[in-house]
């Protein structure tokens, strides 16, 4: 959007199918979540914890200032979608039926694994133990379950020319990304731990069922936020949420800050200092930019080269440590004009969304400034008790303080 493109942006929810394993195997992950909160084992509490999810997941992407997508789809609103794919699939020789499901043969599909980079006769000579009898290969993955033996009870199913069942995982988003998408497009996203099972079988099954190649042109797949070398994981217990930072404290845009210092290709290890050096540095842009407001004035240079850096940062695979470098740069700069700096500065954050351009200069009553020669006095005297017991004042008459080696900065609470 920045370069000026128009972006048609498409996530997907996954409120069935998804197994807790990868490889079609397990308990569904919604009926684990409805035992895990010790709800009914119905279709309709199912409903209800998985929009009770969904709602969580919005509200921390706003928390996040993550622009939403042009379109939220839900996995079951897209079933007859997923059928007809799989039906073309079956058509054109890639997939075949055995009694329990609807099967894609990996052997049939000459580019499997290649994003992965998986050697096919490596997999068939490591394979483990059919699960089912009735695979051809091992590793060839479900499309659709059939309500039978351990599935005749899921909550979820959908009548298909295979008798009642529910879609596999995998189908689910190459339904929806080609209805609203096409059956080719330009990028496609996720965690890197999808790469070897999860896209590798939606780039089979989709060109298999539109004889189109490549499906997707660009893969960008985001590394693990990791704990003590260990990747973030919900069933080794290492797992935070957004709610766990915020109520230590911590604003969910210092979050996003401390993200933006990695690439996103490259594991970021997760620490309360780490933090802590986020929330710092992003009080020092926000304070930043409250100077340059006070001074608009100063400054003779054009920011021109720094625009021209920030450009070549961020299209370089989103190289987001190097923009924030860029944006330093030009405000360590006192040649470049403070008015261009602020202009520009709002403009990089149309990329970084650290809503800069909601922070303005705070006009405070008579008894806020009084408080405030008060505290500064006693922090210039050493009365770090007295100082404290004065910010507190402050607070309560809707106010919070910055303090930087630049002086203190007033903010509305």
């Amino acid at each position: 959007m920045y370069n000026g493109y128009k972006v048609n942006h498409v996530i997907n929810i996954t409120d069935v199918g998804h197994l807790t394993s990868d490889a079609d195997a397990g308990e569904d992950k919604m009926i684990k979540g409805l035992k895990r909160e010790g709800l009914p084992v119905t279709k309709d509490s199912m409903l209800k914890l998985a929009q009770i999810y969904t709602d969580q997941f919005m509200e921390d992407f706003d928390s996040l200032n993550i622009l939403p997508p042009k379109k939220w789809t839900k996995a079951t609103a897209y079933v007859q979608q997923m059928i007809e794919m799989i039906q073309k699939i079956v058509k054109n020789g890639y997939a075949y039926e055995t009694s329990t499901a609807v099967y894609f043969d990996i052997s049939t599909f000459d580019h499997y694994g290649e994003l992965a980079k998986l050697d096919i006769e490596e997999l068939k000579a490591g394979a483990r133990v059919k699960v089912d009898p009735e695979k051809k290969n091992p590793h060839d993955f479900v499309l659709w379950f059939k309500a039978v033996e351990k599935h005749k009870n899921h909550l979820m199913q959908w009548d298909s020319p295979w008798g009642k069942g529910f879609p596999g995982w995998h189908i689910e988003c190459s339904a929806m990304a080609c209805y609203h998408l096409g059956e080719q497009f330009d990028i496609h996203t996720g965690g890197i731990d999808h790469i070897p099972v999860h896209h590798t079988n939606e780039i089979a099954q989709t060109e298999a069922a539109t004889n189109k190649h490549p499906w997707v042109k660009y893969w960008m797949h985001g590394e693990f936020l990791v704990l003590d070398k260990e990747k973030m994981s919900k069933s080794k217990g290492m797992f935070l949420t957004l709610q766990t930072i915020t109520d230590k404290g911590y604003d969910p845009l210092v979050y996003r800050y401390f993200c933006l210092t990695a690439h996103y290709r490259k594991q970021l290890t997760f620490s309360y200092e780490g933090l802590d050096a986020a929330q710092n540095a992003l009080h020092k842009l926000q304070n930043k930019v409250l100077e340059l407001l006070e001074k608009p004035e100063e400054g003779e240079k054009t920011p021109d080269q720094y625009i021209s850096d920030f450009h070549v940062a961020i299209n370089d695979d989103l190289n987001m440590p190097q923009a924030l470098a860029v944006v330093w740069d030009m405000l360590k700069n006192e040649d470049v004009n403070n008015d261009a700096k602020y202009d520009t500065l709002m403009g990089f954050d149309k990329v970084f969304g650290l809503r800069l351009n909601e922070i303005e200069k705070v006009e405070v009553s008579r008894e806020v400034q009084e408080l405030l020669t008060q505290r500064e006095h006693a922090r210039l005297n050493k009365h770090w008790n007295d100082a404290d017991a004065l910010r507190d004042k402050i607070h309560k008459l809707g106010y919070i303080l910055d303090d930087s080696p630049t002086g203190t900065v007033v903010k509305k609470a």
